[in-house]
């Protein structure tokens, strides 16, 4: 019987020593057997984290419920039946690849970050909240982070400001980043922590 790994960095081999013998096999020295991590879409990933955030709010005692449809603007609503307060929740899912923290020479050194909108600037509500969901993609868990809405449209209406400010004259574009810092870091603008809003499922820290 052959034996299938799915983590090639497991084993001690070079790529040059593996040979394409199928769609996603591959072939390594000899019968073993290693397969090729298949490519996943961006709407799986978005299932994934909308799916993953459902199950931490059954976790954590609320009522929510997933919203239908292509155009929806917000993903997940949710009550909490000990207080009667109600949220809406809108989640970013990124597939997180790299192997250590991203460094900018604008923005420094951050720890996430999620592609948000130009309207994302204006948007604050005391009931919106996101949930930036970052899964790992070999290890495949996911972390959370419980971010109030105005706390993220002051930081993207800041961050676009002082892309704009680098370079004067550059063209505008409707793309925004929204990022999560790292404790004991310098940042030029203010810059939400991830340990500030990792698992804030209280929706108590503002």
């Amino acid at each position: 019987m052959q034996e299938t790994r799915r983590d090639p960095t497991a084993l001690p081999f070079t790529y040059d020593m593996l040979s394409k013998i199928g769609e996603n096999v591959y072939v390594i020295s000899g019968n073993r057997q290693i397969m090729k991590q298949p490519r996943i879409s961006s709407n799986s990933v978005s299932l994934a984290g909308e799916f993953a955030v459902l199950s931490r709010l059954a976790l954590w005692g609320y009522d929510a419920n997933m919203t239908l449809g292509r155009t929806k603007n917000i993903d997940i609503l949710v009550s909490d039946p000990r207080t009667n307060r109600f949220y809406q929740l809108e989640v970013k899912t990124e597939l997180e690849a790299r192997k250590r923290p991203p460094v900018s020479g604008l923005f420094g050194r951050f720890l996430f970050d999620w592609l948000m909108h130009r309207k994302h600037e204006t948007i604050a509500r005391p009931e919106l909240w996101y949930c930036f969901v970052s899964i790992g993609l070999e290890t495949k868990t996911a972390r959370y982070f419980v971010v109030p809405s105005s706390v993220v449209a002051r930081y993207v209406r800041a961050e676009h400001q002082l892309w704009l400010d680098q370079k004067p004259g550059r063209n505008d574009s409707d793309m925004r980043v929204f990022r999560l810092g790292k404790d004991g870091e310098k940042y030029r603008i203010t810059t939400p922590l991830a340990s500030q809003y990792e698992d804030n499922w209280s929706f108590s820290i503002q």
